[in-house]
């Protein structure tokens, strides 16, 4: 993987010049906030490798200008510039390297696709686990937001429940003025009304008594010869009346 960044970053640095290697250089010291940007995540998988080892990247760049053969001869050229040169000589530890890289090859070939299914499977589990942990600090989270804000409207709501509860509070103490207002509006009535009745009381007697008092004087006054006389007066008015009735009714 590094030698793949190190050649996609060489060609892009050989397509700027001379320029380009000291700006490639400098780009790791610049603080743009571009640079300070997340980091893209890695790929599950590899890139494209040619004989299990050697980056398509390579071939690729020295495809233009080597073609498709380039990238063999070059690799043909090394082995025979180090073989000759006896930068490497090669022994009985040659031998033995080639014979474990037979069996490693072998061996990765055999049995690496089904080391490779079981590493997946424990991969996936270990990935489901975490999901599954993540999934429930998700849900948790998402039910404490819910209670959060529920508990918030239930703030809120508090705020207007105690507004109600003091209009309650001074409409009682409303009512409970209004009662004692009424209260006393009815006592003051009854006491006045009790001095209105004392008075007509007095009245009514001092009325009755100067009724009687001049009744008894009237009756007390009179002789018995007026009383006589007024009774043949009463009579002799009766009679005219009398025959004036027995006119009228005749005609």
């Amino acid at each position: 993987m590094l030698s793949r960044i190190v050649f996609v970053s060489a060609n892009a640095v050989k397509s700027c010049g001379p320029l380009g290697a000291g700006l490639a250089q400098l780009s790791h010291l610049h603080t743009s906030p571009s640079s300070q940007a997340p980091v893209p995540a890695l790929p599950e998988k590899g890139g494209k490798t040619r004989h299990g080892i050697i980056p398509e990247e390579l071939f690729q760049l020295l495809y233009p200008k080597t073609g498709v053969t380039g990238p063999y001869m070059l690799g043909a050229g090394l082995l025979t510039y180090i073989l000759s040169k006896e930068i490497y000589i090669i022994n009985h530890e040659t031998f033995a390297a080639a014979c474990m890289g037979t069996v490693i090859i072998y061996g990765v070939k055999k049995f690496g696709p089904d080391v490779a299914a079981f590493a997946d499977k424990l991969n996936e589990e270990k990935v489901q686990k975490a999901q599954e942990v993540k999934d429930l600090a998700m849900s948790s989270l998402a039910q404490a937001i819910q209670d959060e804000k529920k508990e918030q409207w239930r703030a809120e709501g508090r705020q207007m429940l105690f507004d109600a509860k003091r209009n309650n509070v001074a409409m009682l103490l409303e009512t409970n003025r209004r009662e004692r207002v009424h209260m006393v509006t009815n006592e003051v009535k009854k006491r006045l009304d009790y001095q209105i009745a004392l008075q007509t009381l007095h009245r009514r007697m001092e009325q009755e008594h100067m009724v009687n008092w001049v009744e008894k004087n009237v009756v007390t006054s009179i002789t018995p010869q007026q009383e006589m006389a007024s009774i043949a007066k009463c009579i002799t008015d009766l009679k005219v009346l009398a025959k004036v009735q027995q006119a009228k009714a005749t005609a």
